[in-house]
């Protein structure tokens, strides 16, 4: 490979648009993850057998 200055140009004009899709992308995927962080884990598919509104005295 040759160090020539156009090439150097290329790889640094590459570089630089890889650097700006990464910059514009950082805050979406970490606003995501704080998202995903804040609402848990708190979704259940299949309710469960025991319901806790029901005391032990009407089962």
């Amino acid at each position: 490979m040759s160090n020539s200055p156009d090439k150097r140009n290329e790889w640094r004009a590459i570089f630089y648009v890889q650097a700006r899709v990464a910059i514009l992308f950082v805050p979406v995927v970490a606003s995501l993850l704080i998202i995903a962080a804040l609402a848990g884990n708190e979704r259940k598919s299949v309710p469960g057998t025991i319901d806790p509104t029901v005391t032990g005295s009407v089962r």
